[in-house]
């Protein structure tokens, strides 16, 4: 027991004060570490930058300062950095090969951020999602759908497969298709529509609209109506132009037809 004890004794006080000064490292290490990152996020904002590397650069830049600091705190722990490193490597590429698909996401947020497909704010379509760019994260892009859930999108994925980016152009087309009945007046449908279009502000007169028969149906005479609006007005003026159109084709005695059956009994 007593030789125990002197080696117990002999090991605290060969690595006692190495494992206190690691642990002291590591705390107040990392609380550096929290208070570099926020500082250069916050200076990164104050320059003006885009926000879709804020995200991103916070990730990455947290990620760096606490390995920085583990390192640290093991080399002051007595630990041979050259073996650690060593092994270190080994380990990281062991992970490396299990989580490839994690790497392919980091891959592809940093392909994200090289090529901007999209930006933060802006409305996509992805992977069968879409919502407006909230964040864009090491290995996940944060989409808000229209009903407030929050979608994440691995990079990788996002980086190469097919999106669809609603808001990088500054307009829009909205397309309609309006039935009416067969013995309606055509011309009269048309100079209705025309009038709806023209006491629409949202609708761009250049390009100018477009209007014409596109279809003799089963049970209409179909009508395609092009505009172009602002990419912000589309929504409303797509809801709105529906309404406006139902109302008067009522008014102006334009039948919207709609699908009926006949049935004969025969006994």
């Amino acid at each position: 027991m007593e030789n125990y004890y002197q080696q117990f004794n002999d090991f605290l006080a060969t690595y006692g004060p190495k494992f206190i000064g690691a642990i002291f490292v590591l705390v107040i290490g990392l609380w550096i570490a929290r208070l570099l990152t926020r500082g250069i996020v916050r200076l990164i904002k104050k320059r003006e930058s885009d926000p879709s590397l804020h995200a991103f650069l916070k990730s990455l830049i947290s990620v760096l300062f606490k390995a920085l600091v583990i390192i640290t705190a093991l080399s002051v722990a007595g630990v041979e950095m050259a073996s650690f490193i060593a092994i270190l490597a080994a380990v990281f590429f062991a992970i490396g090969m299990a989580l490839s698909g994690t790497l392919q996401n980091f891959a592809g947020g940093v392909m994200i951020l090289i090529f901007r497909p999209f930006k933060v704010g802006d409305w996509i379509e992805a992977q069968g999602f879409s919502g407006t760019a909230k964040e864009i994260q090491i290995f996940n892009t944060i989409l808000r759908s229209g009903d407030n859930k929050i979608i994440y999108i691995p990079n990788g994925k996002l980086s190469t497969g097919t999106m669809v980016n609603f808001s990088q152009e500054e307009t829009r087309r909205v397309d309609w298709t309006f039935g009416i009945g067969y013995g309606d007046d055509t011309d009269k449908a048309r100079d209705v529509l025309n009038s709806l279009i023209k006491s629409d502000h949202r609708i761009l007169p250049d390009p100018t609209p477009f209007i014409a028969v596109s279809e003799l149906a089963d049970s209409s005479v179909n009508v395609v109506v092009r505009v172009w609006v602002k990419a912000p007005d589309y929504s409303g003026v797509l809801f709105d132009m529906n309404e406006k159109v139902y109302k008067a084709f009522s008014k102006e005695g334009l039948n919207i037809p709609f699908p009926q059956m006949d049935v004969h009994v025969h006994k």
